[in-house]
Order: C-alpha cells, then sequence, then structure tokens
C-alpha cells in the first residue's frame, strides 16, 4: 500500500537546522511531483515547498525562501527539506504529500518545535 513516512522533526532552539525526509513507497514515486506543507496550531495547513517530478524545478513560500531547501533523491524514493535559520513561526507539523495529476497522497506528518 501507499506510504509516506516523515522523520526528522524535534526540538530545535531558533536559528537552528533540521532536515525532514519523507520515505515513500507503494506508489512510482519518480512520477509524482513532491511537496512539504505544514500546519501550526489554529492555522490552516499551508504549502512551504515544492520540487517537481525529475527535480529540476522547485518553488517556496516566501516566509522560508532562503532559509529551507527541498530536495529529493529518485533513487532512495525520498524527499528531503533542509530547513536552516529556523525561527519560532516555523513550529508546525510538517507533512509531506505527493501528487500527479488526480492523485495525492499524505504523510501523518513530523512535529517540528521551536523553543529556546
Amino acid at each position: 500500500q501507499v506510504q509516506l513516512v516523515e522523520s526528522g522533526g524535534g526540538l530545535v532552539q531558533p536559528g537552528g537546522s533540521l532536515r525532514l525526509s519523507c520515505a515513500a513507497s507503494g506508489f512510482t514515486f519518480s512520477t509524482y511531483a513532491m511537496s512539504w506543507y505544514r500546519q501550526a496550531p489554529g492555522k490552516e495547513r499551508e504549502l512551504v515547498a515544492r520540487i517537481t517530478s525529475a527535480g529540476s524545478n522547485t518553488n517556496y513560500a516566501d516566509s522560508v525562501k532562503g532559509r529551507f531547501t527541498i530536495s529529493r533523491d529518485n533513487a532512495k524514493n525520498t524527499v528531503y527539506l533542509q530547513m536552516n535559520s529556523l525561527k519560532p513561526e516555523d513550529t508546525a507539523v510538517y507533512y509531506c504529500n505527493a501528487k500527479m495529476s488526480w492523485t495525492e497522497y499524505w504523510g501523518q506528518g513530523t512535529q517540528v518545535t521551536l523553543s529556546s
């Protein structure tokens, strides 16, 4: 069955870094655009970053541009989110998303908490 398993979340101090990973299985990973979304308490889920199926194009939310980098390894069926210069407002549950045409899959999420 389809699985998207996020990992790498945790508690980090402002200014710190984390690297999230999302391991995919059960579908042809290399044909799907992959994205990271996040949802903070009391807020709607928002797109953080997206990468095309071949990894040739990326786009980012304005709030994370220059700090976050999305990448993928199609040989490992994994997408990553490198998060640097983290801010308290980055606290959220981060979700992995796979999409191709009308087909879409979601992971269960990984918590990222900023605390000094």
